[in-house]
């Protein structure tokens, strides 16, 4: 823990994972030391300002969320049961929920007594115009962690606030999440396109109380007794309301995107297309100590979101690509586990075999596909285009250099083409013109062979993919061609862990593949290459 850290006192010493919504790790040991006065909202946008300040009258004033309004009333609620009361008395955003997570969650009490637990509450507040406040907090140290993203309706962003005793600091809002000086940093180092997170979005909801696993707490936990953990419901609901969440900012943002027929900061929306900005986690729906036993019969359906993304492709653009998931049998999957000797590993703590639910991988992030639906519903690109562009090298639906080679095509701030295809047209000449200088293997290549295709291109994507997913079944099965995608999972997993969202030891196994091992990349025929 570093010097700053321990005079500030805001955070574990622990790295601790994103616990939606999260400021993610770094925040506040990066902040220099200064005496902050009680009862003064402080601006800090690290990468932009120097040391916290006090914000300007007129700024604050200027803050049209919930929070905002309570420290303008003359209140400083330091505590989660402050902060709740403070809104129950103004009557603001009433109605509550509250999520547990933790990565060791499910690790039961007896066979990891000294083993932190790390967990934290998600809460969230609203009213009939929908969530306005979204806490999240450690759930066993008051002293702990304390942050807070606030919708401001009137603006149609998020503003993320912290907790720094004995006062609140005011971190940014989504747009700062997004430019140069400070994306990347302080709370946009996890919530780096300025929505909120929720990594292990979909079902079993890997490391939170949910429908599909129950928090193994032992029965003299404090935390057992707290009401928020007592009132808590499942992640299944959580997950909806992040979807809708994050479709509000996505939408309010695209919005405000084309201004006199130019699109502003294209750029900014097409890396959401062309690269992995963030990334979500996928699992099967299969305990991993279930599948380990021996003898068991279970087949393991692995997910979709690691063989292509299906949510863009399939659902978003409707490319009718039919095909059957892949599964392995236990057989299969044990082995691989024990030849790699997959681990849950923090500290002394170790426990042999995976993650509580088996394969947990990365793939494509909601929020990057939200991206490609609203530019597409906007009209600033068209379906074809985001097709086109999500077909080059789609067997590696995140951490695709070659996708990523063609955001240099696209203008900073291009004009709408008069022919009414947004900007699709003009990229995909820049791209084409690149093309015809380049090997035939280029990225740039292989995306002009997806726009010629032309008006047939559903069709045509479909039998590809629908190809690709039969070689991968046929793979898959067998215990080689699955040895295969368990060493593609891991390199992807490895690039992963230097994304900044990665702040728990325990979210993701440890093998002993070397962590320099060269990355791996998947090919249309099924197959596993050096990357």
């Amino acid at each position: 823990m570093d010097t700053n850290e321990r005079e500030w006192s805001l955070v574990p010493t622990r790295r601790r994972a994103t616990a939606w919504p999260s400021y993610g790790r770094g925040f506040a040991g990066a902040l220099p030391p200064i005496d902050l006065q009680p009862g003064v909202l402080y601006r800090y946008v690290m990468g932009v300002d120097p040391k916290p300040k006090p914000m300007p009258q007129a700024d604050v004033e200027g803050l049209g969320d919930s929070l905002a309004a309570l420290l303008r009333s003359g209140q400083n609620p330091q505590t989660v049961t402050e902060v709740l009361a403070a809104l129950d008395a103004a009557k603001t955003l009433l109605t509550q929920k509250s999520y547990v997570i933790s990565e060791a969650g499910q690790i039961k009490a007896s066979q990891a007594v000294d083993l932190h637990r790390d967990a934290r509450f998600a809460i969230t507040r609203q009213d009939s115009g929908g969530v306005g406040l979204l806490i999240s907090t450690d759930a066993q140290d008051p002293n702990g962690f304390f942050q807070i993203a606030a919708w401001d309706p009137k603006a149609e962003l998020f503003n993320y606030y912290m907790r720094v005793p004995p006062t609140w600091v005011w971190a940014g809002n989504s747009y700062s999440a997004l430019q140069d000086g400070s994306r990347g940093h302080g709370c946009f180092d996890s919530h780096v396109n300025g929505s909120v997170v929720m990594k292990e979005l979909k079902s079993p909801w890997s490391n939170w109380q949910s429908m599909k696993a129950t928090m193994q707490f032992g029965a003299d936990d404090p935390i057992r007794k707290d009401p928020l953990f007592v009132n808590s419901i499942g992640a299944e609901d959580l997950e909806l309301t992040v979807r809708s969440l994050v479709a509000r900012w996505t939408k309010a943002r695209c919005a405000r995107t084309v201004v006199d027929g130019q699109v502003l900061n294209a750029r900014w929306l097409l890396r959401q297309l062309l690269t992995t900005t963030t990334i979500n986690l996928a699992s099967t729906d299969v305990e991993s100590s279930v599948a380990l036993q021996d003898g068991s019969s279970v087949e393991l359906r692995l997910p979709t979101g690691f063989w292509l993304n299906a949510d863009a492709l399939l659902s978003i653009l409707q490319i009718p690509a039919d095909f059957q998931l892949p599964t392995v049998s236990a057989a299969i999957y044990a082995s691989a586990v024990r030849r790699y000797n997959f681990a849950l590993q923090e500290g002394s703590f170790r426990q042999s075999g995976d993650t509580y639910f088996a394969f947990l991988v990365p793939e494509a992030a909601l929020e990057d596909n939200e991206v490609v639906r609203q530019t597409v519903t906007t009209g600033v690109i068209t379906d074809r285009f985001a097709a086109c562009a999500l077909m080059v090298d789609f067997p590696n639906p995140v951490f695709s250099p070659r996708r990523e080679t063609l955001l240099k095509y696209v203008a900073p701030n291009p004009r709408l083409s008069a022919s009414g295809d947004g900007i699709s047209g003009l990229v995909a000449q820049g791209i084409g013109t690149a093309a015809a200088q380049l090997p035939s293997i280029s990225p740039e290549a292989e995306f002009a062979a997806n726009w010629s295709v032309g008006t047939n291109w559903k069709t045509v994507f479909a039998q590809r993919i629908q190809n690709y997913m039969a070689a991968v079944n046929l793979r898959a099965s067998s215990a080689d061609g699955f040895d295969e995608y368990v060493r593609l999972s891991e390199s992807r997993r490895r690039q992963f862990r230097k994304m900044k969202l990665n702040e728990f030891n325990l979210t993701l196994p440890t093998t002993n593949i070397p962590t320099d091992a060269p990355t791996l990349a998947m090919t249309e025929s099924a197959t596993v290459i050096s990357g």
